[in-house]
């Protein structure tokens, strides 16, 4: 019986939710591997978060707080190739490129949960600015 209940209990969150990521986080900002260069090779600051849909519930959520820059979603699944590329080993794992350029990675640690704060994410951002 207990099993029965932790399997519900693991289950439940992901079926309330009506919503897909591709729903909360908007088309726009999801990238694969056919437009991944192109689009962080952008004149400003690009943060990309690399997302699988296993570990969901520990995505960035805060995405649309970050200030100052462009905001990109790649499944993993979809990317192998920049997953390769910049080693991702874990997501989600953010990277913030500066013309182009890797400048700066949080990493979800071996819990999957994303090391760095949206105060912490921000901050970087803030000093790549400069």
């Amino acid at each position: 019986m207990k099993k029965y209940l932790l399997l519900i209990l693991l289950i439940l969150p992901t079926s309330l939710s009506s919503q897909t990521q591709y729903e909360v986080v908007g088309k726009k900002h999801w990238i694969t591997d056919a437009n991944f260069e192109r689009k962080i090779k952008s004149k400003s600051i690009v943060v990309v978060e690399f997302w699988a849909k296993f570990n969901d519930i520990n995505c960035f959520k805060d995405w649309n707080k970050l200030e100052g820059v462009t905001y990109h979603r790649v499944d993993i699944v979809k990317a192998p190739k920049a997953k390769k590329k910049y080693n991702v080993k874990m997501a989600p794992t953010l990277i913030i490129f500066v013309d182009g350029v890797k400048a700066k990675v949080f990493k979800a640690g071996l819990d999957l949960v994303l090391k760095g704060s949206l105060k912490e994410i921000q901050e970087s951002i803030n000093r790549l600015r400069k």
